[in-house]
């Protein structure tokens, strides 16, 4: 057989070929990933690596944190290969405390949030009011006076202007309030006569009669009239509020109540894959408490859905003064309001430190922290730990906003978590030294101290109550100042956070507080791929900067569920 000088050099080449392949593969192997990502820089709170410039991810798992050089061996194959060109990355920002369906239904109903005055807000409603028949219910919800030059809540008078043959209720944001119209209170039975219900009360005038304003259980006489909205309306809340959320960067929420319709819902929603965030789920009290107290956690082996949660509550807000305190309100003739009584709630916490179903109270004054204290107190005591199905329980409460500093140690020593959501201090401190005074202000939104005790927070941002970007919390628990900058004498900056125990707020910390930072919360190989990306090293940019980043990928389990177009 002949060959021709090209075929003999052809043959020459290939062979050169295989040698140089063969020489390559003996020393620079090709390592299976789904997703690396590169050129870019990684906050990982794993103190064994805290840096970085790429990681790979093979299904849900984090399997490569380290160099852009070290990364080579994964920039082959099959991997989708992603150049974050310079962006941030940083574990995936989790939510701690908000409520998901309220998310949603804020996209679909009247958002009374932002509006700076009582007289816009009343334009406002007016206008909204005009596109409702008469005789349907005009909802809205997200008020809240902190910067109204009024300086006062609304009343049924300037609502029955304009609203006479249709009910109105708005509620304020923190959710403990409501203002209705004369129709919503004539429907509900409400007159002069009508007694305060227990841990509630109807606001009257000098002559006895209902102002309209109903706070806390009160709200629930109105509240019950309002036609419940069907489930496919229900699952599109949670659809969109899932979709918001994602949108701005956060892989987790811890809802904080709801009952277990909402949980089918929302196993509906992730079995047709939709489920783009991780939710830790705590039921409201009453029925759906007793179920889960029969049941049990429901652990969901994907980590996608978990129930083990019991969301109870001790008091209500200090906007609407329904906050439990020791003394008086510096600015009205009232100590706020406790909600449930102890003989009620002690069954409840004996059960599910039994049955290793975690607490989380509602508690924002200092009489109410007192109180949640000494409940989880008692039971820790009267329920031996070999009782107990989980030893170290991780009980809550939620918001932990005035605290008194001998509550604060006792925090410490009873190893209960604080979740907080640093948006409620740079909000409510507009209007939190006229209700408590200078003295009591002191002991609120606390998070310095608590941190230096070694408690663990769990930050959140109760949206739909705020607006609930990760972004926003971050910039209020390091710079405990509004977004334009502004604070006034009552604000505590030294309460203020450094951005590392920010990030620890809503990454790791959430994580502990969920039984999860053995799977998240930071950055390293073995972990869920869970992953936020920020056009903006916000560990480092000016605090004005901060607000100004865009997310760039939102990824959970593995998977890139939002991207920045």
């Amino acid at each position: 057989m002949k060959f021709s000088f090209y075929s003999t050099g052809r043959v020459i080449s290939l062979l050169l070929l295989i040698v140089i392949v063969a020489g390559c593969t003996e020393h620079q192997s090709c390592l299976k990933a789904d997703q690396v990502f590169h050129n870019t820089s990684i906050y990982t709170l794993d103190k064994s690596n805290l840096r970085a410039e790429s990681l790979a991810i093979l299904g849900d798992t984090i399997i490569f944190v380290g160099s852009n050089d070290q990364a080579k061996e994964y920039l082959c194959g099959s991997a989708n290969v992603i150049d974050l060109n310079g962006a941030y990355v940083y574990p995936g920002f989790v939510d701690a405390h908000a409520h998901l369906k309220g998310i949603g239904y804020r996209e679909h109903s009247l958002n009374l949030q932002n509006i700076n005055s009582l007289k816009e807000m009343l334009t406002s409603v007016e206008i909204f009011s005009r596109r409702v028949n008469p005789g349907e219910w005009v909802v809205g919800r997200g008020r809240i006076e902190k910067k109204w030059p009024e300086k006062r809540f609304p009343t049924k008078y300037e609502l029955d202007r304009f609203s006479l043959d249709k009910p109105v209720i708005l509620e304020r944001a923190d959710g403990h309030a409501v203002v209705v119209n004369s129709l919503a209170l004539e429907l509900a039975g409400i007159t002069s006569s009508t007694p305060d219900p227990h841990g509630g009360r109807i606001e009257k005038n000098l002559n006895g009669d209902p102002t309209g304003l109903l706070i806390d259980k009160a709200t629930i006489l109105v509240e019950k009239l309002i036609p419940k909205r069907t489930r496919e309306e229900d699952k599109n809340d949670f659809q969109a509020g899932i979709n918001r959320n994602i949108s701005l960067g956060w892989t987790q929420v811890q809802v904080a109540g709801g009952s277990f319709s909402d949980i089918d819902i929302l196993q509906e929603i992730k079995g047709e894959g939709n489920l783009f965030q991780r939710v830790y789920f705590a039921v409201s009290e009453g029925a759906a408490a007793k179920t889960l107290l029969k049941v049990g956690p429901i652990l969901d082996p994907d980590h996608m859905l978990t129930v083990r949660g019991i969301k109870l509550y001790a008091d209500g807000a200090l906007g609407s003064r329904g906050a439990a305190l020791l003394e008086n309100y510096h600015d009205y003739d009232t100590k706020g309001l406790l909600i449930f009584k102890q003989e009620e709630i002690m069954p409840v916490l004996e059960e599910a430190l039994q049955k290793g179903i975690q607490i989380q109270t509602h508690a924002i004054g200092d009489r109410a922290n007192k109180i949640t204290l000494d409940w989880y107190e008692e039971v820790f005591n009267s329920v031996s730990k070999k009782d107990r199905q989980i030893v170290d329980p991780r009980w809550r409460i939620e918001h932990s906003q005035i605290i008194t500093k001998e509550d604060q140690t006792r925090f410490k020593n009873l190893e209960v978590i604080a979740s907080m959501q640093p948006s409620h201090a740079i909000g409510d401190l507009y209007f939190a030294p006229d209700r408590l005074g200078m003295e009591r202000i002191r002991d609120g939104y606390a998070w310095r101290n608590l941190i230096d005790l070694g408690v663990v927070i769990a930050g959140g941002s109760d949206a739909p109550v705020e607006i609930g970007d990760p972004l926003i919390e971050f910039y209020a628990a390091v710079e405990r100042k509004d977004l334009d900058g502004f604070y006034d004498e009552g604000w505590h900056l030294e309460q203020a956070v450094s951005r590392e125990e920010a990030l620890k707020m809503f990454t790791i910390w959430p994580a502990f507080a969920a039984f999860q930072e053995d799977i998240k919360g930071t950055i390293e190989v073995g972990k869920l791929a869970d992953l936020t990306v920020f056009s903006k090293d916000i560990m480092k940019v000016t605090p004005e900067e901060i607000l100004q980043a865009e997310v760039v990928l939102t990824i959970v389990n593995g998977k890139i569920v939002y991207k920045r177009l």
